[in-house]
């Protein structure tokens, strides 16, 4: 995209957001990339190396030698573990400051918005978290790294230390239900904005993807920063195909400038 379309178009999404009462951003994968962390489904994605078949939820219940590996791995750490925020979490958490967010609903399970400095209270985690482990017969949930540090003692399947239940992960498996509070809030904050920003997303996965839909549907202004089409994109009322960073940081200065006008 050449320097003036950019401008262009990040203009009008400014204008937009400057303008919004209840902004909902919805992120995904192509957010945290510029972090370091591959997505899932582009040139260097895990589902290019591995079959997400291999992931399901049901695998993990049956499986008992899947779930030494899938424990293995998970103490041995991830990308996620040490990325930190790019220029695009920054200038999501920067939204809020100005009193704009209304929430954060990520498809993401890294916390980099939390790290940004978007508060725990304002980002729905759709897809789940890897910084908690929860019990799958109690609920009680537990840090990552306690759990991990219990693997590297040695345990090879850690239990629940409350019920002695089966642990999983706080991160969604293919196959597994979607949290119901998360689902239903994400659902209700999305029919009730009035900008949708959709920030990394190839809005394929459902029903996460949904909630953009349901914000256009209830009237609101829809602006998707993706690189590489979406489904959506004859919907968007701004479309810019770009890096989310620079995208973002020429959005927000936009967004000061009518703001102190």
């Amino acid at each position: 995209m050449e320097a003036r379309e950019l401008q262009a178009l990040t203009e009008q999404a400014a204008e937009h957001l400057a303008r919004g009462k209840r902004v909902v951003v919805f992120t995904g994968a192509g957010i945290s990339t510029e972090s370091g962390i591959p997505d899932f489904r582009g040139p260097q994605g895990l589902w290019r190396r591995e079959n997400p078949e291999n992931y399901t939820y049901q695998r993990f219940l049956s499986d008992p030698d899947w779930r030494k590996q899938s424990w293995k791995r998970f103490a041995g750490g991830g990308m996620a573990e040490g990325a930190e925020p790019n220029p695009a979490h920054y200038a999501v958490a920067e939204l809020d400051r100005l009193g704009l967010l209304d929430c954060v609903i990520t498809q993401n399970i890294d916390g980099l918005h939390q790290r940004a400095g978007v508060h725990d209270d304002r980002v729905i985690e759709l897809h789940g978290t890897f910084k908690w482990v929860k019990c799958l017969d109690c609920g009680a949930r537990f840090p990552r790294e306690e759990i991990k540090d219990r693997i590297l003692a040695g345990e090879e399947t850690p239990d629940c230390p409350q019920c002695h239940g089966m642990l999983k992960t706080a991160v969604i498996a293919f196959g597994e239900p979607m949290p119901v509070w998360e689902t239903l809030e994400a659902e209700r904050r999305s029919r009730a904005c009035d900008v949708c920003l959709v920030i990394g997303s190839s809005l394929v996965v459902y029903p996460a993807a949904y909630m953009p839909l349901f914000a256009h549907q209830a009237g609101a202004k829809l602006i998707i920063i993706n690189q590489g089409e979406t489904p959506l994109d004859s919907l968007a009322d701004v479309r810019i195909d770009a890096r989310a960073g620079q995208t973002m940081t020429l959005i927000m200065d936009g967004v000061k400038r009518r703001l102190t006008r």
